[in-house]
């Protein structure tokens, strides 16, 4: 959706366009490792704390004997010796040196909630609980950063706006660690079905592009008493992209379409716009399915 409108705006050829949509899908995934090289770098921090204090000129009995039981959790050391981690982190150049200030703030404030003072005095903890206090300290304290998301917005316009998914990413490859697995286990790629998944990408958009004049004229003939001028373009496109769907891609069910479509509006348009899309693609559906231009194929498909 991001990826056509400044397609629209720009007035750029579809190849260009085509481009700057792949980069931004891969963009996703440098969001992910970067999140995940965070935690990295808050244990890394951790332990030089550690070893600050066991040199300072006079240590007190914490310092010499410090509570190692945050740097010896078992999900931050699978993170740090993460073969596929290590290797992404290394190829994206991620280097967290210049924001160390940053990793300070959020290991102090973290280290002084009540969950963290629990979790360091309780007596052994399982690998359940050493994966909870991970998640405490992602989301409370390193989602919830607002200097951390400047950051990366700087490195990212589109970030902010991936956030979330990314972040849901993050939370769910911590849940599939395995105590008992070499490094957690695997990170998930960034594709499903790669080759499947990137014809899907480049088919809606190219189609929806190459289409988007005819689609217009489907979607004005339906907005009885309203004017084109006056309806928010973020729900033009999202109708106009759904139309797409429905027509040239045969293996999503047209249900699913309107679905999703749907909650794409509750995220980036208005409060009223899920009631006007679902409106309008009723009608549309109902004139494609009638003119045959609605062919599903696959198990379950046909007719819907």
């Amino acid at each position: 959706m991001q990826a056509l409108f400044a397609y629209e705006r720009s007035g750029a050829e579809l190849a260009v366009g085509e481009k700057l949509l792949n980069q931004s899908l891969n963009r996703i995934y440098d969001l992910y490792i970067h999140q995940l090289s965070l935690l990295v770098e808050i244990h890394s921090f951790a332990k030089q704390q550690i070893e600050d204090g066991k040199t300072k000129r006079m240590p007190t009995e914490e310092d010499l004997n410090p509570n190692l039981r945050f740097i010896e959790n078992r999900v931050l050391v699978q993170l740090e010796n993460h073969p596929q981690l290590s290797v992404h982190i290394s190829a994206r150049k991620i280097n967290w040196v210049e924001h160390i200030e940053l990793i300070r703030r959020i290991f102090t404030a973290f280290k002084e909630s009540p969950e963290y003072q629990e979790y360091m005095s309780a007596e052994a903890p399982t690998y359940k609980d050493e994966r909870r206090i991970i998640y405490k300290l992602y989301e409370d304290y390193i989602l919830a950063n607002e200097h951390l998301q400047s950051i990366f917005e700087e490195k990212s316009m589109l970030w902010m706006n991936d956030f979330e998914q990314v972040s849901e990413m993050v939370v769910r490859t911590i849940s599939d660690f395995k105590k008992d697995v070499d490094f957690g286990g695997p990170l998930p790629a960034m594709y499903k079905d790669e080759e499947e998944d990137k014809a899907f990408v480049r088919d809606l958009f190219r189609k929806t592009a190459t289409n988007n004049l005819v689609y217009q004229g489907m979607i004005e003939e339906k907005l009885v008493n309203w004017d084109l001028d006056r309806i928010a373009s973020t729900d033009i496109l999202l109708m106009k992209m759904a139309v797409s769907e429905f027509i040239n891609i045969s293996s999503i069910p047209t249900k699913v379409t309107m679905n999703e479509y749907i909650e794409i509006s509750k995220e980036y348009s208005t409060p009223k716009s899920k009631v006007f899309i679902n409106g309008i693609l009723d009608k549309l559906l109902f004139d494609l399915k009638e003119q045959g231009k609605i062919k599903k194929m696959g198990k379950g498909l046909i007719g819907n």
